[in-house]
């Protein structure tokens, strides 16, 4: 029997222990010495609000550890609110906190926190790993006050392997096996709740699809506050939460997620290129027209970065890749249909699943640390400000874009530019099949990524820069729409501004991330959510 890794968001692993109990006495004690700050409705509301949740669960949880505030306990909030947020861009005192932030420990939690929402007229975010990459999930520009509910204490884990399954609660972090893995995620700090309702690609994707191909079903609360799984809920809202994008159709809990074999030895590599060493393009030209089309167990991406200082700085081009298999049939397979990239075998490193999975991340195979980093919840690209864009190409660039591009990309010194190959897979699956659209005719997908430190002193200038070489990328990408990845969320796509979003306004940023699934979402979130609860500022509108 294999053995199955799945991290978490806390340094607990698998099976979620029950909240201890607090008594009644306990429990009035707490409350009255809360009660001794000075009340203002904001905290009001508080109290109102946890008094409801009492209400409607009848599974108790540790108030000091569940509920943060700034009038209860300024500096653990604050603690909290950071924890798992990627983006730091959010964080800034600029930005709108939440009123306070709820760690439900049971699922009855997350039903009776809807329930009292509604009662109370709060407006909630959900947050599962905290990598929405315009913070929707923690900070809310559109509408205040707001509240936190945060799945990161929801981490339970139920592996079959005889059914090739595993049941993954919202706050569990992407999944790791020695020889089943799961089609999500590059990083293992990502929430499984929010990546998948996004798509989820991973190094698998070329071979099994997105890890929302492979979800055979789903525990979801929905706006009622019931809990429901795939029969309850209906093949149609099923069909959204895959790819439609997080905080539309409920809260999800947990999803079944079918593990797919991968072999006892994977090979990984990275060779790295410089403009010198590539001087007309040569090799990044060829990796267009192959990347896509190589065997479906290559996953070979390329990375853009900034090399060397002021006066001799360049581009450095870094080929990284994911073999499922061993080294000798890798050079063949490269020897075969990318002999430009000079792949030899001292480049190829041969190791299992889970240790390929922390090399995608970034640690050192030199002196790798023990698996358990992988339960880590933080990002291992760390504490950063940035601005994301995506694209997606259908054709090769040609020599004279590529030249346009990098000369742009030399304007920054932490510009970061990540080509991912479809293909394989990806081509196979109808583009309807769940919401996430970009299937076959993609040759590969483009992230644009710009970040900084605290230290920064023009934030805004990074930004334009992006949206420049974004704006310089048109001639070379998908058009009719511009097509974009919603796990790579955008707000400059579009975004909703109040409560009765428009369908125009709404599919101007709809139609980038969905195509023609975009109007398929809307009259399913009419359905299931005609008051539009579930909101943020890429939300899908229902129609009104």
């Amino acid at each position: 029997m294999s053995v199955c890794f799945l991290s978490c968001n806390a340094a607990g692993m698998g099976v979620l222990k029950s909240a201890p109990v607090i008594s009644y006495i306990s429990f009035l004690a707490l409350y009255f010495s809360f009660y001794t700050v000075a009340l203002t409705s904001s905290n009001s509301l508080q109290d109102d609000f946890i008094n409801c949740l009492h209400q409607n669960t009848n599974v108790d949880f540790p108030l000091e550890k569940a509920f943060f505030s700034p009038e209860r306990n300024a500096s653990m909030f604050i603690e909290v609110l950071n924890s798992t947020a990627q983006n730091q861009r959010y964080l800034t005192k600029s930005m709108p906190k939440p009123g306070f932030i709820f760690k439900p420990v049971h699922e009855t939690h997350v039903q009776a926190s809807i329930i009292c929402s509604k009662k109370l007229g709060i407006h909630l975010r959900v947050r599962s790993g905290g990598h929405d990459y315009e913070g929707v999930s923690y900070v809310s520009q559109i509408e205040i006050p707001f509240i936190i509910i945060d799945l990161s204490k929801l981490r339970q884990i139920n592996v079959d392997i005889e059914d090739n399954s595993v049941w993954v609660e919202a706050g569990a972090t992407t999944e790791k096996s020695k020889t089943h893995g799961c089609p999500a995620g590059i990083y293992p700090s990502l929430g499984i709740g929010g990546h998948i309702t996004g798509g989820a690609y991973g190094s698998l994707m070329r071979k099994y699809g997105l890890a929302a191909d492979n979800v055979l079903d789903a525990k979801l609360v929905d706006v009622n506050g019931k809990l429901l799984d795939r029969t309850a809920m209906g093949e149609d809202t099923f069909w959204a939460i895959r790819g439609g994008a997080g905080g539309s159709f409920g809260i999800i809990l947990s999803w079944k997620i079918k593990l797919v074999p991968v072999p006892k030895t994977l090979t990984v590599f990275t060779v790295t290129k410089t403009l010198d060493q590539d001087a007309g393009f040569k090799i990044l030209s060829k990796w267009q027209q192959v990347a896509d089309k190589l065997v479906e167990e290559l996953f070979l991406r390329v990375f853009f970065t900034i090399a060397g200082n002021n006066e001799n700085r360049t581009v450095a081009m870094s080929y990284i890749g994911q073999f499922l298999g061993e080294k000798g049939n890798l050079m063949e397979v490269m020897s075969k249909g990318f002999p430009e990239l000079g792949l030899t075998l001292e480049d190829c490193i041969e190791m299992n699943w889970i240790e390929s999975i922390m090399y995608s991340s970034g640690f050192s195979t030199t002196t790798p640390p023990p698996p358990e980093v992988l339960l880590q919840a933080k990002s291992p690209l760390g504490e950063v400000y940035f601005k994301a864009k995506s694209d997606f190409a259908k054709e090769p660039i040609p020599v004279l874009g590529l030249k346009g591009m990098i000369k742009k990309i030399l304007e920054e010194e932490a510009a970061v530019m990540i080509w991912t190959p479809y293909g394989g897979m990806m081509d196979k699956i109808p583009e309807s099949e769940i919401p996430f659209p970009h299937r076959s005719g993609t040759s590969f997908m483009i992230l644009y990524y710009r970040s900084w430190s605290d230290t920064e002193k023009r934030p805004d200038m990074r930004i334009k820069w992006i949206r420049e070489l974004y704006n310089y990328m048109t001639p070379y990408v998908s058009s009719n729409p511009r097509q974009a990845y919603v796990n790579y969320r955008d707000l400059d796509l579009g975004q909703n501004n109040n409560l009765k979003t428009s369908l125009k306004q709404a599919q101007v940023w709809g139609a980038k991330y969905f195509k023609d699934n975009f109007n398929r979402l809307v009259k399913i979130k009419t359905k299931v959510d005609p008051e539009n609860f579930f909101r943020h500022e890429q939300s899908i509108p229902p129609l009104y």
